[in-house]
This record gives C-alpha cells, structure tokens and sequence, in this order.
C-alpha cells in the first residue's frame, strides 16, 4: 500500500498584500529581495551582476512552476526497489508533457529568459520546451520620453498552442514593450497559450495599469514593486488603494529607487 502522503502537494507563495487584481503576485521572499538589492547597489558590477541575475530567475521561476504549471500523480521506482518492493515513490510531480515557450526581448531578457530555459529542459521534457527571440528598442520623442517600442527583428519557433508562454524580462517599467511583443504573439504566432506569464525582477505601478488594461488575462509575477516617486500619503497605503495617485517612473521612464538601465549594465554597452 502507497503512502498517500503525497498525492495533493499545497503550495503558497508568500505575497504582498495589494490592490491590482488577482492577475498580479508580487512575492514577499526576504533572500530574493536581499539578491534584488545587491543586484541593484550601486557598487555592484560584472560578473557578479549577471550571476545575481540568473540566480534570481532560477528561484523565481521555481515559483511560478509551483503555482502554476500541472502536476500529475506518479508511482516512481528507486534505487531500493531492488531490494525492496516498497522502494517506490508514489506523489504529485510535474507534468512533463506540458508545452513551454520562453521569450527572450533582447538585451534585458536575454540571461533571464536563457535561464529559465536552460532549467525548463530539466524539468519538463526538453521536446516540449522551446525559445523565441525578438529584438525590440524604446521609442522616444523629443524630450526623450518613452512614447512606444519597435522590433528590430524577431525569431518565434512554431505555434503556441497549448504552451505555457513566459515573458522573463528584469524591468516592467511603462508596459509598452511587453504590450506589443505579447500582441505580436496574439496576432501573428498561431495556436492559443494555455497560460501567458510575464515574470520581473521590478514593476511599476504605471507597469501594472498599462499590462492590466492591454492583457487583463496575463498572469504578471514580480520579486519587488518600486513607487518611489509616490507621495509621503499615496506610499503609507496598501499598493492599488490610490492607484492613480502611485508613481516609480521618472520623466524619461527610469524605475525609482529600480536599479539603472538593465539592458545596459547586463551587457556593459551603454548606448
């Protein structure tokens, strides 16, 4: 007789109490706000910023995968059942067969969404895993605000459907990238995602306004939520309460307190 104990795993994540929707997880976890922190320091340079980086996706994709891609029950022989018949795991594990898709908009994505590649092929079966490329730059106007996004060029490898389709970029900022690289996807790519997941390092409540009106299914996963440049009043209540009122966006689009430009510190190229 299996032990049972096993066979429905609860997971919980530990989140930020908000008001943006239940669409939104911005994750209370004290080492991956410690690894954001150092990543963000002003003294913090290569390589240790790009292994902070991987080392911040790779914990923040265990989240997502915990709460949001299928398990399945699974009777699992090891190593003692040459000795014992008893030596069988019997548990909820991942559903391997599940479809994944990883999108990398280059410069900021590319690590991260590398990444969470690298470790999809390990936990699902790495003939279901797959990842896209699109090139896509920040469109400023004359006083150099940020006023829309342009794709440079792109590489998508099929069809989407059924898959999970996951979004890894470090800063969600004003949404006008990610808005269009996802209608790209909604409009050009065929097949219907089972789930659309953005995961950051950093969004902004101009961020959560922008995805949320464009996309209000898309599934957003964040370590921190930065509104620095919010009111004494608007930062003492719970995020989403005055929302309107919520600001981490400079003039020229820069998160506040954030961490600089992330396309150009991850690649030491500052053009």
């Amino acid at each position: 007789m299996p032990d049972r104990l096993y066979e429905q795993v609860p997971f919980r994540h530990s989140e930020l109490e908000h008001r943006y929707g239940s669409k939104i997880h911005i994750l209370s976890n004290p080492y991956l706000l410690s690894q954001l922190a150092q990543l963000c320091a002003k003294e913090t340079v290569q390589p240790a910023l790009n292994r902070l980086v991987v080392d911040l996706y790779a914990r923040l994709l265990e989240d997502v995968v915990n709460a949001e891609f299928p398990r399945v029950v699974r009777d699992i022989e090891t190593r003692m059942i040459d000795v014992n018949p008893a030596g069988v795991f019997h548990g909820e594990v991942l559903d391997r067969t599940v479809r994944a898709v990883t999108v990398n908009i280059a410069r900021a994505g590319a690590i991260p969404s590398q990444t969470v590649y690298d470790l999809l092929n390990v936990a699902l079966d790495p003939r279901g895993v797959r990842q896209d490329h699109i090139i896509m730059s920040r469109m400023l106007g004359k006083n150099e605000e940020v006023v829309g996004a342009g794709i440079g060029g792109m590489k998508i490898g099929g069809d989407v459907d059924g898959a999970f389709l996951l979004f890894p970029d470090p800063m969600g900022a004003t949404g006008s990238s990610l808005s269009q690289a996802i209608d790209t996807y909604r409009r050009n790519v065929p097949g219907q995602p089972r789930r659309i997941i953005n995961m950051h390092l950093i969004v902004t409540p101009e961020y959560l306004r922008r995805m949320t009106a464009d996309h209000p299914d898309v599934v957003v996963y964040a370590v921190r939520l930065d509104r620095g440049l919010s009111s004494p009043e608007v930062m003492a209540t719970v995020p989403g309460a005055r929302w309107d009122e919520e600001r981490g966006l400079t003039d020229h689009q820069y998160i506040v307190p954030g961490g600089g430009g992330f396309g150009e510190i991850m690649n030491n190229a500052y053009v």
